[in-house]
């Protein structure tokens, strides 16, 4: 076969190579029209290692030849390196991996930040005109709680608990934010009908405490103990709903799938959220516990570390992994 006819018929395979080469070596990042199924590179490297052979046994040009061999010690490189720290894997999950999966479920992240957000927002407002609402909300005994729990005149507790160390409250919350997150989560097995109730309960629940105590009078300590947490919680919460609600429109609407098929691929990526949603609920534990409780703090600078979280949170889910290929599946049943 003469040389040139051995280039035209394999040159887009060495193309193809070079480019999952370059990607995976440190050169440009993948995107997804460049992406390739890495279980197909061990085989499309033996077949480059008997093209060099061949190249060398039939004495075609040394370019030719060096160029298929500059190939193949790349390919080695990367197909035979030591495979990176778990550590370094997990690090990536969440700087990249955990946010482009988000993205990847745009449609029911923005449902699950509706029916959380919306009886949230509305109840708070709807008690600064109608304090006495509350009533209808909450039980007394309740009241009577959160009230304690954020007097201002109150000097026996600390903002928003009343005992304990910060190393147990540490355990006590990390134990609450992540029952919660995963039933938000797993209540999408009820057709998603169970997140949506889980999501439109909290939202009230947090609307109707914040917004009797601010109409109380008791809004100054309440916001300088939410502030710090409220970031990654309230966004935890949103996006285990998310999942949630992923998990029940693969079980009503399978699409062309079998159902069995679209439960196990939502209970993957709801898998891989929880994740993340674990992380930042251990996150948004730890400042609770050891931020948001220390009175001593003035409140302006408490406000202004919450600003900059927010912004941390939004831009982390927003631009993290960008470029990169898809995390995930999508939205479409």
């Amino acid at each position: 076969m003469r040389q040139e006819q051995f280039v035209a018929r394999h040159q887009a395979e060495w193309q193809a190579l070079d480019t999952w080469l370059r990607t995976r070596g440190g050169g440009p990042r993948r995107t997804p029209a460049m992406a390739l199924d890495d279980g197909d590179m061990p085989a499309r490297y033996r077949r480059l290692c008997q093209q060099l052979a061949l190249a060398r046994r039939r004495g075609y040009s040394q370019r030719l030849v060096e160029s298929l061999q500059d190939l193949m010690q790349r390919g080695h490189a990367v197909l035979y390196r030591a495979p990176p720290p778990r550590w370094r894997l997990a690090l990536r999950f969440l700087i990249a991996d955990f946010p482009q999966l988000v993205r990847s479920q745009a449609r029911c992240m923005w449902a699950s930040a509706a029916l959380f957000t919306l009886p949230l927002v509305g109840l708070f407002v709807l008690l600064q005109w109608q304090p006495d609402t509350i009533h209808g909300l909450l039980d007394p005994l309740q009241i009577a709680q959160v009230e304690r729990m954020y007097d201002p005149e109150d000097a026996r507790h600390a903002l928003g608990r009343e005992s304990g160390s910060d190393w147990q409250m540490f355990g006590h919350y990390i134990m609450n934010n992540i029952s919660i997150g995963l039933r938000t989560f797993a209540s999408g097995l009820l057709a998603g009908v169970g997140t949506i109730v889980v999501l439109i309960t909290n939202g009230v629940f947090i609307g109707a405490v914040a917004g009797h105590l601010h109409a109380a009078g008791y809004g100054g300590p309440f916001w300088r103990f939410v502030a710090g947490h409220a970031p990654f919680e309230l966004t935890a919460i949103v996006i285990a709903g998310g999942a949630g609600l992923r998990l029940g429109l693969d079980l009503i609407a399978p699409g062309r799938r079998r159902r069995g098929d679209a439960l196990i691929e939502g209970g993957l990526i709801g898998a891989r959220l929880c994740l993340g949603v674990a992380f930042m609920l251990l996150v948004a534990a730890f400042i609770e516990a050891f931020w948001s409780s220390t009175g001593s703090i003035p409140g302006w600078i408490k406000f202004s570390v919450s600003g900059v979280l927010w912004l941390g949170v939004f831009a982390w889910l927003w631009r993290g992994g960008h470029g990169d290929a898809p995390a995930g599946g999508s939205d479409a049943a």
